[in-house]
């Protein structure tokens, strides 16, 4: 099935009134079988990523030391890149497991999405609540929870001093290599607060009275995954746990920050304030990106991204064909833009620095510094 969009160039600004159509008539429009959360279906995909990861890992632990030295660092470079794509793939079936989308089950859902966040070192509970919030509040300058972008008067000191080409390099490359540990310990590029707020502490503002206990949960697993981790190097050594697991793990922690901040950064998407924002027109602050063959490797989070937020407990196997079904009826509304991922991310990085309001008192887009 294929998908023609417009080009990246004529892409112009999303609506920003309130759509004529209704959620419920987006669900109608939709075959009815794309909202059926088959157990078995799930676990394919789950076992199929599986497989493919331990297979990755069977190379390296019998093969890659037959290699000569001198081609060592480059071949732990591709199993680093080729596993942390797998495993950000497995990631996302832990996220669909976090929205009730992996099948009929609550109780296993999270079982399953427990374990699998653990493994990659992810507060699953912690981050299911604040991620269910960022659903909630999509598209909010005041109750987003991720990537939520400042006025210019909230701008750092520092940020004039980044807005060059070397600037640019330093602030992407600690994005990506550090963003998602920062978001998780301190809430960097959160929602603000006013207070101390992280995804390990249970007493943060990020959670509900009635959601305490679960962040506990999810510490004692990411405890126990460490250790397990600590207790594995001992037995082999730190530079052989670095290679088969945090390399693959950096990448995934990379793609995490990738591609959900070019989910929610473009220059033609629009932001809201408590005086305009109401929930469908936030859920339609999105946009779907084209990542080649990893949307596959994905689960289609890439490019089916909007519909997802539309209804979050679709399954992932449904997204293309129901994407299709509210396209016609979204018009306007549905974003997609297939610019190249690494000319996206460079055009975002520099073009999409704060927000301020336009022609609508309410509305905001993003805005380059000069």
């Amino acid at each position: 099935m294929t998908i023609s969009y417009s080009k990246p160039e004529t892409l112009k600004r999303a609506p920003r009134t309130k759509p004529t159509f209704t959620l419920a008539q987006l669900k109608k429009s939709i075959p009815p079988h794309c909202f059926n959360r088959s157990l078995l279906h799930s676990l394919s995909y789950l076992f199929y990523d599986i497989s493919i990861a331990m297979f990755l890992y069977f190379i390296v632990a019998n093969y890659i030391h037959h290699l000569p030295k001198s081609l060592l660092v480059f071949a732990w470079l591709i199993y680093a890149v080729l596993q942390g794509c797998v495993l950000t793939g497995i990631w996302v079936i832990g996220h669909e497991c976090g929205h009730h989308a992996f099948s009929e089950y609550q109780l296993l859902d999270d079982s399953i999405g427990f374990i699998i966040h653990t493994l990659l070192l992810v507060p699953y509970f912690s981050w299911k609540f604040s991620h269910r919030r960022h659903h909630s509040n999509i598209g909010s300058l005041d109750k987003d929870e991720v990537f939520v972008p400042r006025q210019k008067s909230g701008l750092k000191w520092f940020s004039k001093y980044l807005n060059n080409t070397l600037g640019r390099v330093v602030t992407l490359s600690v994005t990506l290599t550090l963003g998602w540990p920062l978001y998780l310990a301190f809430n960097a590029s959160g929602r603000d607060y006013n207070k101390f707020a992280c995804h390990f502490d249970p007493n943060s503002p990020i959670f509900r009275n009635h959601e305490r206990i679960y962040i506990y949960v999810s510490d004692l697993g990411i405890v126990a995954m460490i250790f397990g981790l600590y207790y594995s190097a001992c037995k082999t050594s730190f530079t052989w746990i670095f290679c088969v697991y945090i390399s693959p793990l950096l990448v995934v922690n990379g793609f995490l920050v990738l591609i959900t901040y070019l989910q929610h950064t473009h220059p033609k998407l629009p932001r809201y304030d408590s005086t305009e924002w109401d929930w469908i027109k936030g859920a339609l602050s999105t946009v779907d990106r084209d990542y080649g063959i990893l949307n596959k490797v994905f689960h289609n989070i890439t490019d089916t991204h909007v519909v997802h937020h539309l209804f979050a407990n679709m399954p992932h196997y449904h997204a293309k064909e129901a994407t299709m079904a509210i396209k016609p009826i979204l018009g306007g509304y549905y974003r997609f833009d297939n610019t190249p991922i690494r000319s996206a991310i460079w055009r975002e990085t520099k073009n999409c620095i704060y927000v301020e309001e336009n022609e609508s008192k309410g509305v905001f887009w993003y805005r380059k510094l000069a």
